[in-house]
């Protein structure tokens, strides 16, 4: 009787071990079960999530999958999670290192669990780079907003008065023909249209405009030609695929957006150098690439694109990022920057087909 109880029992393990694998294996969350650091299962989809192959995978160390500053943290995490310590258990944002070189953010937790006759850890990692990405996209949003309010209040506190010295000078010019005067009313007309510069890209719903659709593979070639005569020292690539994708949006603001991105590149490029456009569809997101071979930009300074006034030229106002920034954001897309100094600088944009919302 004893013998037929403990037949019993064993195949109730049996089969409830094979229904826990099979839960965990059709799981869309990587799962990683591992002993001693040891691989000692990981699910298909964590396979896929990894960029590798599953009889690759296990055996392997599990820490290799994280940064090296890390790896201390996380091989306490484990040992916590062994002796059964409730911290261990707890969710943490982790930036790890996929097969293919690719780093990408997740969500982890461990736990204990029985794998067949030993005591293991199970670790669970969720992808969050699209959480991320729409995190930033409106920690952007909301920083672009409030530097948006503060200029727009200084840029109608300063053009009203300087409105009214160009009257004054004005008056003064047709009494006296000094060629002084002259000089001062060209500083001040730029300094005017600085200040509506700033207005119309602190505030663009100013100068409302429909959306429509719009072709950008036709409008970037047309572009191109404004700058022929810039031209002569710069290799042009353009790689426009997936054409028949359009996007909806206020095309006037785009096309000043892409007109200063090329502007800022060509700039960049004083001697020679190659600037490159790219244009292809991917998962539902129309991609722009624009990229130059030019001087860079600083890693400390990285931050400060798109903020009025800070530019890396000696006599740029910023402000045509600025209305870059703006105008990515207020139609819902993304917009990432690569630079390395002497080396180039690419914008990364990443638009949605239809704004919605705006």
């Amino acid at each position: 009787m004893n013998q037929v109880l403990e037949s019993m029992e064993s195949k109730e393990i049996v089969n409830s071990e094979a229904m826990y694998r099979q839960i965990i294996e059709y799981s869309v969350e990587t799962i990683i079960i591992h002993l001693d650091h040891k691989i000692l299962y990981i699910n298909q989809a964590g396979a896929d999530f990894l960029k590798g192959k599953k009889d690759e995978i296990i055996g392997g160390n599990v820490l290799s999958i994280f940064n090296v500053e890390e790896k201390a943290m996380i091989r306490e995490r484990i040992k916590q999670g062994m002796d059964g310590k409730k911290g261990a258990t707890q969710l943490i944002e982790q930036s790890i290192i996929r097969f293919d070189g690719s780093q990408v953010d997740v969500e982890l937790y461990c736990h204990p669990v029985q794998y067949g006759n030993k005591k293991a850890i199970q670790s669970v990692l969720r992808d969050i780079t699209v959480r991320k990405e729409t995190e930033k996209m409106l920690q952007d949003r909301q920083k672009l907003a409030s530097i948006g309010q503060i200029a727009a209040g200084i840029a109608h506190e300063v053009k009203n008065p300087l409105t009214s010295v160009k009257g004054f000078l004005q008056l003064l010019k047709e009494s006296n023909s000094h060629p002084y005067l002259f000089t001062m009313e060209n500083e001040l007309e730029k300094a005017i249209d600085t200040l509506q510069n700033l207005l119309q890209v602190s505030k663009p719903n100013l100068h409302e405009e429909p959306i429509i659709q719009i072709d950008l593979c036709k409008e970037l070639n047309s572009l191109m030609l404004l700058f022929q005569e810039k031209l002569y020292n710069i290799e042009i690539k353009m790689d426009v695929r997936d054409c028949d994708k359009h996007i909806f949006g206020k095309k006037n603001l785009y096309l000043k957006a892409f007109f200063n991105l090329m502007k800022n590149a060509i700039e960049a490029m004083p001697f020679k150098g190659t600037l490159r456009i790219e244009h292809y569809f991917q998962d539902d997101y129309v991609h722009v690439k624009i990229s130059d071979t030019g001087v860079g930009i600083p890693k400390e300074k990285m931050n400060l694109l798109g903020t009025p006034f800070f530019s890396s030229k000696t006599d740029g106002t910023g402000l045509g990022l600025t209305q870059v920034f703006t105008t990515i954001n207020n139609h819902n897309g993304q917009i990432a920057v690569n630079s390395v100094v002497n080396q180039g600088t690419t914008f990364h944009l990443k638009l949605p087909q239809n704004p919605g919302g705006m």
